[in-house]
């Protein structure tokens, strides 16, 4: 059995991968999450799984957040921000949200592999993180994961979600307990 030898090397690419990310780009979302009146998470699939996750953080810092396509999200004004976490940066429900935003006047922030993908023109902001795709217009020229399809990707974008929830924070000066107090109490 090798599942803890495969645990090992996926904490290993994990870690190589994460040293890529900017930090720039990191301090610019969340100074643009900072700033939002409303914030808008979307994703597709396992990185909508993990964008979800990210939603409820942001909602236990404080901050009016919305998951796209959940009965109770609200209606978007000029000032709001939509999050979009998309390997390739074209999967079409994505896409369409993004152009619906440009339009509105809500700021684009997308975590992807592709910056220069269809979603990557449109965002004000955006965050790449390491990775490869079949998806990918850059197809070939990424990095390579042994892991199948975008799983190193989706497993970074957790993590990542989870370290700008640290930097918020630090930068909110709040601590567990304070987000412990927003957390549901109907469960």
């Amino acid at each position: 059995m090798r599942a803890k030898e495969y645990l090992e090397d996926i904490l290993e690419e994990l870690h190589t991968n994460s040293e890529k990310i900017s930090e720039e780009q990191l301090a610019d979302l969340c100074d643009l999450i900072q700033n939002a009146n409303h914030i808008f998470l979307a994703g597709a699939g396992r990185s909508g799984m993990v964008i979800r996750g990210f939603a409820n953080r942001l909602m236990h810092l404080g901050y009016s957040v919305s998951v796209v396509g959940e009965i109770s999200s609200p209606h978007s004004a000029e000032g709001d921000l939509v999050i979009i976490a998309s390997g390739s940066g074209e999967t079409d429900s994505l896409l369409s949200i993004a152009k619906k935003s440009k339009l509105s006047g809500v700021r684009i922030a997308l975590v992807t592999m592709d910056d220069k993908s269809s979603i990557g023109v449109l965002a004000d902001s955006t965050v790449v993180l390491p990775g490869s795709s079949p998806k990918l217009k850059n197809a070939g020229t990424g990095d390579v994961s042994f892991q199948p399809m975008g799983s190193a990707f989706e497993q970074l974008c957790f993590l990542l979600f989870d370290t700008i929830v640290l930097e918020l924070m630090e930068r909110t000066g709040q601590d567990s307990g304070q987000m412990f107090a927003r957390h549901a109490d109907f469960e």
